[in-house]
């Protein structure tokens, strides 16, 4: 796999070098008595690539400008602007090609109505089990699938399989489109401003197409960080302009009171987790079961007809539950685990029992005053609600409580205690 590069990799080099962050309280600074109190922020990028293949990377994400606090403050507060290279895009042509798809796939497609709706749905194979995890976008002459970057070329592949006369052409569009988020209260008014309108509004799992400069846009609402969520699908050849007029908006005196802000991954991971999204790739994978992801019916119709993999995951419905689920787990301690760490039962007494699982994603939730929170895929004996379990943690054992996944929504924010720990505080203005 050719490492997919973004066309907006140097954009994010030159904003770095135009914001200054205070430098590292350990680091000795020559000069103190004259020299500068800040210095450049350093933009950070992390390989993205499979979970089961870490040593291939498919993308480079950026993590962070070095301004986590702002960036995540964008997020809640404002409008933060994420840079997504690692969605990559499927474009499929042909007179066939919803009734083709919906013979295929989990997601009932007969109301795809072009240019109104999204649908998520899951592609699996004969055994029920996930290849891929995609957001499909009718627009009336073709429709277009959201997928991630390491998945693209093994859908193609498979769904071809199954083409025999049917008029569907499928096309490896990654080099073509460019995705782009927006999360935040303000992530609306931002799109109307790029527009040109007096007002954007529109409603979860819904589509539209903007035009902003001389692009094209379409645009999907997924609610991902418990904010309003907007993904942008816009032509590669625009991506810049876009990018630019969307970090324009709603500029604020200086820097540091901007209310929109390009945001990395590491803000992004923190509002999701928060908000109990589960991401492909990430807390489940390709091989995973549909019932043990956490997101069964916003991808799965349990009504509509057959599909490949249906019987599998028809008979785990009738059971009432599969073999393990993903749950949140919320630490009693202020001990971080990582993703992979081991999670044991706890037997009488807090003695260690039989390891039940793994953790999938963890971080220090800002608005939950620091505490360390985490997804895991656990035995489903193991996943009943205020059920304690012991983490690896730091090299030591944590004690955690299990939990549903969303840990917070904006219904409910006024009631959290925001965190003071630096780097992450919500009441920070962006």
């Amino acid at each position: 796999m050719m490492v997919h590069d973004s066309p907006l990799r140097k954009r994010h080099e030159s904003y770095a070098g135009r914001i200054r962050t205070p430098p590292h309280a350990d680091v000795a600074r020559p000069g103190a008595a004259q020299g500068s109190q800040t210095a450049p922020a350093q933009v950070e990028f992390i390989a993205y690539g499979r979970s089961d293949q870490p040593e291939k990377i498919a993308c480079e994400i950026l993590a962070t400008f070095g301004q986590l606090q702002g960036e995540y403050a964008a997020i809640r507060k404002g409008a933060g602007v994420m840079d997504c290279p690692h969605r990559g895009t499927i474009l499929i042509t042909g007179s066939d090609r919803r009734e083709f798809l919906n013979r295929m796939l989990t997601q009932e497609l007969k109301d795809l109505a072009p240019g109104r709706m999204a649908k998520p749905s899951f592609w699996l194979n004969r055994k029920g089990r996930i290849e891929s995890d995609l957001v499909l976008v009718e627009l009336g002459d073709r429709l277009l699938v959201s997928v991630d970057i390491t998945q693209v070329s093994q859908t193609i592949k498979t769904l071809s399989e199954y083409i025999i006369v049917e008029d569907v052409q499928l096309e490896d569009a990654s080099s073509q489109f460019h995705h782009i988020g927006v999360h935040g209260p303000r992530a609306s008014a931002v799109i109307a401003q790029v527009a040109g309108r007096s007002e954007f509004d529109l409603d979860e799992r819904h589509t539209t197409t903007v035009k902003i400069g001389d692009s094209d846009v379409v645009i999907v609402r997924s609610d991902q960080t418990g904010e309003c969520g907007l993904h942008l699908i816009t032509p590669i050849s625009g991506a810049e302009a876009v990018w630019d007029a969307l970090l324009a908006a709603e500029q604020g005196g200086n820097e540091s009171s901007r209310r929109v802000r390009p945001i990395g991954w590491y803000a992004f991971n923190t509002a999701r987790i928060e908000a109990g999204t589960p991401l492909f790739n990430v807390d489940f994978a390709a091989d995973t079961l549909p019932h043990e992801t956490g997101v069964l019916h916003d991808r799965v119709s349990f009504t509509k007809g057959c599909y490949l993999g249906q019987e599998i995951v028809a008979r785990i419905e009738s059971l009432g539950q599969p073999k393990q689920q993903l749950v949140g787990l919320r630490i009693q301690s202020d001990l971080l685990p990582v993703a992979g760490a081991q999670v044991f039962a706890q037997e009488d007494q807090g003695a260690l029992g039989p390891q039940i699982g793994l953790v999938t994603s963890s971080t220090i939730s800002p608005m939950l005053g620091a505490d360390c929170i985490a997804f895991a895929m656990l035995k489903t004996a193991y996943t009943t609600p205020d059920t304690i379990v012991t983490v690896a943690a730091e090299g030591e054992q944590a004690s955690a409580k299990v939990c549903d996944r969303c840990f917070y929504d904006r219904a409910s924010a006024s009631a959290a205690t925001p965190s003071t720990a630096p780097g992450a505080n919500p009441k920070d203005d962006p």
